[in-house]
């Protein structure tokens, strides 16, 4: 495709989703007011399917016989190309919409919150899919375009599933893409992760009376913790190992705890690594279940393997791109990215403007759109997405969108406000 042959694309595309941008603005909105976690989206996904079906879509429910997915299709014949889509929330991240300060949203009746902005990701998607749609069908061009809605990003690689079940096995090339503070269409590497439930049964007993009796599953829990502790020490500098307690056992101190269970996600730069990370944090739990002379459960709950970039993907995007240009912030924009600003952890603006060649001045939110990277020195990202299974599979390209303000940390109530912020802002 020549360079004149792109920039008449995107020309033809350009207005089509001018037109549309109310409507799946509004359904951005409408997901980000009900925000539900992974596997629980039947709202937000019922809300993405009545948006496809207004414009035409044929839809399978339960695609990859995942019940909170989904597929619209529009077009026949080759090529297949794949929007990817998600809509789930994250917990204990609740926000006032707009708020530039700490303001949990008490009328939502959920402590979630779009952290990662997944209402913005969907839409976007949904939005571009159903342009590309309009403007085969418009143009007289074969080709099919199918948006996944994809459920449980966050911790669960909802993908994973989809793509061990074959929902993209015929599609040509996916593309996506990802709310942050800045435009770019590089993909950077991301980690393989594994996580899992770790289950410490004991023997319940009086703690004071009767000691002796009793085998703790809180302490064969807090010992697993120790041990990864000192094993952090000899790991890469790449990889992660994160936990939360989800049974602590109950609130009697006086009585050996018989349950205990902790949840763990193990990150490392490729799936080989991570499998071998894996078993290290495993040996950890059973050296802690016979030190307590307690039994140990472990169940697998999800997995992604790292990001597979596509270089001829990322160039293409890449023109469009700039085609199109940044993001048109305007001086409200900026000035209540200000505001958002000072409530951003200290050196979080500075170290995004710095990381990004950036002068200390640039306003908050960058709109220019950043040149492609050297992909002999791409970066590598410390968090994880299972769009890197989707990638293994198909030709695959996302583009980041400039959505936040600079230094705006992903997962964070800042990410949440942000992301409904036009209509509804408090100082």
């Amino acid at each position: 495709m020549t360079s004149a042959e792109t920039t008449t694309s995107v020309s033809a595309v350009k207005p089509i989703v001018d037109e549309l941008a109310p409507r799946f603005t509004r359904l951005s909105d409408e997901i980000w007011d009900h925000p539900e976690l992974r596997w629980e989206e039947h709202r937000s996904m019922q809300k993405q399917i009545e948006a496809a079906e207004e414009f035409g879509a044929r839809i399978t429910r339960e695609a990859g016989g995942v019940p909170t997915a989904f597929s619209a299709e529009w077009g026949s014949g080759a090529p297949v190309i794949g929007f990817l889509g998600e809509y789930d929330a994250l917990a204990s991240l609740s926000q006032e919409a707009g708020s530039a300060v700490r303001a949990p949203d008490t009328a939502s009746g959920t402590d979630a919150g779009h952290g990662c902005g997944h209402n913005l990701l969907g839409a976007g998607s949904l939005l571009a899919a159903v342009a590309t749609a309009r403007q085969l069908a418009e143009s007289g061009l074969p080709g099919t375009v199918r948006y996944y809605g994809c459920p449980a990003e966050e911790g669960a690689a909802g993908k994973t599933f989809m793509v061990a079940a074959g929902a993209f096995d015929d599609v040509d090339a996916a593309v996506t893409n990802h709310p942050g503070d800045s435009m770019s269409a590089d993909q950077w590497k991301s980690l393989a992760y594994t996580q899992a439930y770790f289950r410490f049964r004991g023997i319940p007993s009086h703690a004071g009376a009767a000691p002796q009796f009793g085998r703790s599953a809180l302490d064969a829990a807090e010992l697993m913790n120790v041990g990864v502790n000192f094993l952090r020490e000899h790991i890469d500098d790449s990889e992660r190992i994160h936990y939360a307690f989800t049974d602590a056992g109950g609130p009697s101190a006086n009585v050996v705890q018989p349950t205990a269970e902790l949840y763990y996600i193990v990150r490392s730069p490729t799936v080989a690594r991570m499998r071998a990370l894996y078993e290290r944090v495993v040996k950890v739990a059973q050296g802690a279940a016979l030190m307590t002379e307690t039994e140990l459960e472990i169940e697998f709950d999800g997995a992604c393997a790292e990001l597979l970039p596509n270089r001829t993907l990322e160039e293409r995007l890449y023109a469009n791109v700039v085609e199109l240009g940044g993001v048109p912030f305007d001086d409200a924009d900026q000035e209540y990215g200000r505001r958002i600003a000072e409530g951003l952890p200290e050196g979080a603006e500075r170290n995004a403007r710095r990381l990004r060649g950036l002068a200390p001045d640039t306003p908050p939110y960058f709109d220019g759109v950043f040149p492609l990277a050297d992909p002999n020195r791409r970066g590598q990202m410390t968090g994880s997405t299972d769009v890197g299974d989707v990638s293994w599979v198909t030709p695959t390209v996302q583009i980041m969108a400039g959505t936040a303000a600079l230094g705006t940390p992903p997962h964070s109530w800042q990410m949440v406000a942000q992301g409904r912020a036009r209509r509804r802002t408090r100082a």
